[in-house]
């Protein structure tokens, strides 16, 4: 028997919610963000998957996810978002470095160079986020001294909100103000061919101002929203625009290991926090918190049996998690057990989920997609 649970990842979902990103975004430049491996849904697959839907540009995290998706063939530009660089890959590789700081410029500056060669960058400002870019009373010198570098070619200049999310934007609005005084400052320089870039998926879905040159959609291309709340994937976007349809990419499943009869009052795993009320049938599934599937779910969460919800009891275990299945009739092992995604017209989220956990959807998602072995629909 395989160890854990299978993702089952339909690749029509994504190409259906980037019609939609286009759509809200009057087909603005997207740049896919690709990072944690596709948000635990594969960046190679995804990236293949997108790229012949027409996207221009890729992003991820750290350069070695970058050197991933070289290695598989894939050719387009390539953003690395956070990376420390190892100079060497950024050319080698043909990586598209994000700026943070004048010091990190010069040397790449110095290694092309040497090298002969020119490097696409784009330059980060810190707006209001207090992590990464150029921040402070000298953004625009430090700005306007990385673009008369030698060997570098702006192409991009970007930063990242950091509640875009919530109702309240008044924040976001003072970030996109100060981004909106660097991009006016750079147009009359006559800085022309710079992508301007600050809109993540809740920015895509209810910040039209802020859509600018390109939008950089992540969790919304994996069929989820930030402002969702469990049970539905139907959102409302801003500027009286009909409601998005997005279509949850990413299914997990397992099969029944082993079916247990059990006596009332039988305690169930670590602790005894589950003692049976009743004469009770209890599923092990072949999956545990090793796997992805959070210990904080113990007697809290469901997973779906022949199109039923049947509870998590007891504590998950590293490998095994008990569910009671009383009252699902006719079940047997080896019977599919769906612990996210739908069964029978029965539906449990990564919001929900996640609700249950005491996180957020992009936990759930990048957790259990990542430590599942992933199988992809047409």
């Amino acid at each position: 028997m395989q160890r854990g649970a299978t993702a089952e990842i339909d690749l029509s979902a994504v190409s259906h919610n980037l019609r939609l990103v286009r759509k809200v975004t009057d087909n603005r430049a997207v740049i896919a963000v690709v990072k944690a491996d596709a948000y635990g849904h594969g960046a190679i697959e995804i990236s293949r998957r997108l790229l012949n839907d027409g996207v221009s540009y890729l992003a991820v995290a750290y350069s070695d996810e970058g050197i991933a998706l070289r290695q598989a063939g894939i050719d387009s530009p390539v953003l690395v978002l956070f990376d420390k660089y190892n100079f060497s890959d950024c050319f080698e590789y043909r990586l598209t470095p994000v700026i943070h700081d004048v010091q990190t410029a010069r040397r790449l500056s110095e290694e092309a160079k040497a090298r002969g060669r020119r490097l696409d960058v784009h330059i980060k400002i810190d707006t209001g986020m207090g992590r990464l870019g150029l921040n402070g009373e000298r953004v625009l010198d430090d700005l306007n001294a990385i673009a008369g570098m030698d060997g570098l070619n702006v192409t991009g200049i970007l930063s990242h909100f950091s509640e875009a999310d919530i109702a309240d934007r008044s924040y976001a609005d003072e970030q996109l103000k100060k981004f909106t005084l660097v991009r006016n400052e750079c147009l009359r320089s006559r800085k022309s061919g710079i992508l301007f870039h600050i809109a993540n998926t809740a920015a895509v879905l209810s910040f039209k101002s802020a859509h600018l040159d390109a939008v950089r959609p992540g969790l919304m291309l994996y069929g989820y929203s930030p402002f969702t709340e469990a049970g539905s994937e139907r959102v409302a976007v801003s500027d009286g625009q009909p409601s998005l349809d997005l279509r949850p990419a990413m299914k997990i499943k397992t099969r029944i290991l082993s079916l247990r009869r059990l006596r009332k009052g039988t305690p169930v795993s670590y602790g005894r926090t589950f003692v049976t009320q009743r004469e009770s049938l209890v599923a092990v599934l072949p999956v545990g918190y090793a796997d992805g599937y959070s210990r904080a779910l113990s007697n809290a969460a469901d997973v779906l049996i022949r199109g039923k919800r049947a509870p998590v009891i007891g504590r998950v275990c590293m490998d095994l998690t008990m569910v009671d299945v009383t009252e699902i009739w006719d079940v047997a092992e080896d019977d599919e057990a769906v612990l996210l995604g739908t069964q029978a017209g029965e539906e449990i989220t990564a919001h929900e989920v996640a609700l249950k956990a005491g996180t957020i959807c992009y936990e759930i998602l990048t957790a259990l997609g990542n430590r599942s072995k992933r199988v992809y629909l047409p």
